[in-house]
């Protein structure tokens, strides 16, 4: 399981508490402290990497994560598309490894 920390709008406000993003093969799940706020198949949504941060649409909501290592969670979820910066972050990180 990977995780990551982020920060969370919903319906264009960002909330005030920072989360944590665990990325398994399977599911993606969102929490504040110890409480999940979302718990996704990772088949059942859509990401799209825009210069404002990860979209993600599931089970009928919309909200958008900024990650902090937002190249090696784009690398993380298998995304081919990103914007121009976020691609060069992860062309980087991946030469690196």
């Amino acid at each position: 399981m990977k995780t990551y920390e982020a920060t969370l709008t919903i319906h264009e406000e960002i909330l005030p508490t920072p989360i944590t993003v665990e990325l398994t093969d399977d599911t993606l799940t969102m929490k504040i402290g110890d409480e999940s706020i979302a718990d996704w198949a990772r088949n059942d949504m859509r990401v799209s990497a825009l210069p404002d941060g990860f979209h993600i649409r599931a089970e009928g909501e919309v909200v958008i994560l900024n990650v902090e290592d937002d190249a090696q969670f784009a690398i993380d979820l298998g995304l081919r598309n990103a914007h121009p910066t976020l691609r060069r972050k992860m062309s980087a990180l991946l030469r690196e490894q």
